[in-house]
């Protein structure tokens, strides 16, 4: 039976389950909706769809090295408490060893973790711990040597924030510092040279309006926007940044003195970005008592 582009927004409108599984669901059933509801719950996929509309900020970023590579993963729960379950976080874990395989967050949801893709493991999580989760986000850096670091740590490799720092020699104590810097200072870009234009250019048009509500010359203005854009880029630039170890050197500055060079990195946070919905308690509470 030819499967319809009709039949597919029925499935969906009725089970709240994605496109391609409502399509998957009835190629497996030849069409036959009742038995395509049913074969969505046994995959967990009706139920998880009922809950993809709630708010997943919480959650793990896990990281993960081999070599030259390293991975950072980030996947989203609704709660904290669900972050802290060691079931949710083995699944994080191979997710993020699953994730070495692969180069982006797409190809991630679709590889083979242990004879299901990652989309279908996490979907089966879904309905087995009762919260909408979401694989939001995937890093890659690759250089010579790759470093990690994981700020509050909940167990080994995952936490609140990952990071991956490349280098372009050998030197793990150093990176490891450059990392938990890059944790703590949050930079923007590795340099400049990386910064959107649009950005910078953004920034400056701000600076030069600040300094014309001074009412100096021209002339003036244009010298003092020299000064402030350089103050910009030494706090969004990571190698313009001052090192948290030692705060006379800047971080390009001390990767020359340790031998190495910065060649790029990720800095993943849970939730970053996400707008979180917030109930005061007694409208929670009401909101509870009608079921």
């Amino acid at each position: 039976m030819a499967i319809t582009a009709a039949m597919v927004k029925e499935l969906r409108d009725t089970s709240g389950a994605g496109m391609m599984d409502a399509k998957k669901a009835l190629t497996e059933t030849a069409g036959d909706m009742e038995a395509a509801i049913d074969w969505l719950r046994t995959k967990g996929l009706a139920k998880a769809a009922k809950k993809s509309g709630r708010t997943a900020a919480e959650g793990l970023v896990a990281v993960a090295v081999t070599g030259g590579k390293g991975v950072a993963v980030e996947v989203n729960s609704e709660t904290d408490f669900v972050g802290k379950n060691a079931e949710f976080q083995e699944m994080v874990g191979g997710i993020a060893a699953t994730a070495m395989g692969v180069s982006d967050v797409e190809a991630l949801a679709a590889a083979d973790m242990g004879g299901k893709s990652v989309a279908d493991v996490l979907n089966a999580k879904i309905a087995t711990i009762g919260e909408n989760m979401s694989l939001r986000r995937m890093a890659v850096v690759e250089s010579t040597s790759v470093v990690s670091y994981v700020h509050n740590a909940v167990t080994g490799g995952m936490g609140k924030i990952g990071v991956l720092v490349g280098l372009s020699g050998e030197n793990e104590a150093f990176g490891k510092q450059v990392a938990m810097h890059i944790a703590a200072a949050n930079p923007v870009s590795l340099s400049e040279a990386d910064l959107d234009p649009a950005v910078v250019e953004k920034e400056k048009q701000v600076q030069m309006d600040i300094a014309r509500e001074s009412g100096k010359p021209e002339q003036v203005i244009e010298k003092m926007i020299v000064g402030r854009m350089k103050k910009y880029m030494s706090e969004v630039t990571l190698l313009g940044q001052a090192f948290v170890v030692n705060p006379d050197l800047t971080v390009g500055e001390a990767a020359k003195e340790a031998g190495v060079e910065i060649t790029g990195f990720h800095r993943l946070e849970v939730g970053e970005g996400i707008e979180k919905k917030t109930e005061d308690f007694a409208a929670e509470v009401a909101k509870t008592m009608k079921g």
